[in-house]
């Protein structure tokens, strides 16, 4: 019995937080095993904003590695750069062409990085349509994202029931979103009104997955508490030691309430201790698997060998979107 297929993709705009990896990432190689998993570095959705080229390319080449160093196989996994893959920029077209404008104004995230730009571009208006072609060139199923990307699931829903409806049943599959259960929402160490992001001006506000043992020490040793002085789970009143408490849950698989327990009557510093301990045990033999990939041409060799079976699949999807709306002869 074939499994069903998902897909899903993180742009390459910095090296991912411990937020990064505990409300995606992680769930990307605990889903890959029960999917049809294809995972994408989706190096054209970065360029809707200024890059400086070689910045860029480091960037897209540290993150194929990171996914894999955190346990993303190949063997199991389809992983590669969206650039390339043409068809995703030629669907995107055509998609775009089929979207009324009215949706892409009215999507959140490109009003709000709209508004801290003097000028816009149309591909910051236009990428969720890009988003939309990445969705269904694989006959997603189901596509792992955060909780901040529903509007983008809806629109993909929307356009699939429009071009299915215009075009022909079943032409396209309907994507389900699967959004995270538990530690979606890493909130900043600094913070806790603020999600965990690496873009934070404060470099102590988040851990990097490359940030060495003494660095992940020193930040969550500094990270801010209140004066109540003990564990307790109350994102109301003690918002910052309850997201520390998420992230320890998160990792641990421990029950909240059974860390509560764990630590009641000791405070923070033996609370925050372990939870350093905790968080270095994950993120070195990642760093450890990284190093190893970053330079090797194991990594060119994987990302090809995943572009050309992303590829297969991909230019059918896109050669049935043409034939259907009359763009062959």
């Amino acid at each position: 019995m074939s499994k069903a297929k998902i897909f899903s993709g993180v742009q390459p705009s910095g090296i991912p937080t411990l937020g990064n990896y505990i409300g995606a990432m992680k769930g990307f190689v605990e889903l890959q095993s029960q999917y049809d998993a294809t995972y994408c570095v989706v190096n054209q959705h970065a360029i809707t904003v200024a890059q400086e080229p070689e910045k860029l390319k480091t960037m897209t080449r540290q993150l194929a590695a990171l996914y894999i160093a955190l346990g993303i196989d190949p063997n199991q996994t389809t992983i590669f750069v969206q650039s390339d893959v043409a068809a995703h920029a030629q669907i995107a077209w055509i998609i775009q062409c089929l979207t009324p404008l009215g949706e892409l104004e009215r999507m959140t995230q490109y009003k709000d990085k709209a508004a801290k730009q003097v000028a816009v571009n149309a591909g910051l208006l236009a990428y969720p349509t890009l988003m939309v072609g990445d969705i269904v060139l694989y006959d997603a199923e189901y596509v792992p994202v955060g909780d901040d990307q529903r509007q983008h699931i809806e629109l993909t829903r929307n356009f699939v029931d429009r071009f299915n409806n215009k075009f022909g049943d079943n032409l396209l599959v309907k994507p389900e979103p699967i959004y995270p259960q538990h530690g979606a929402r890493v909130m900043s160490l600094q913070d806790p009104t603020s999600k965990m992001s690496k873009s934070d001006t404060n470099p102590k506000a988040y851990i990097s997955l490359l940030d060495t043992p003494k660095q992940i020490l020193k930040k969550i040793k500094g990270a801010v508490t209140d004066s109540i002085g003990e564990v307790h789970y109350d994102p109301e009143n003690q918002a910052a030691v309850s997201n520390l408490l998420q992230i320890y849950s998160s990792l641990s698989q421990q029950p909240v309430e059974q860390l509560v327990d764990q630590y009641q009557g000791q405070g923070y510093g033996q609370f925050k201790t372990d939870l350093a301990d905790l968080v270095i045990s994950h993120i070195e033999p990642v760093q450890e698997r990284y190093q190893q990939l970053i330079e090797s041409p194991d990594l060119n060799n994987i990302l090809h060998e995943g572009a050309q079976k992303a590829r297969q699949q991909a230019e059918q999807t896109l050669a049935r979107v043409e034939k259907a709306i009359g763009l062959y002869y």
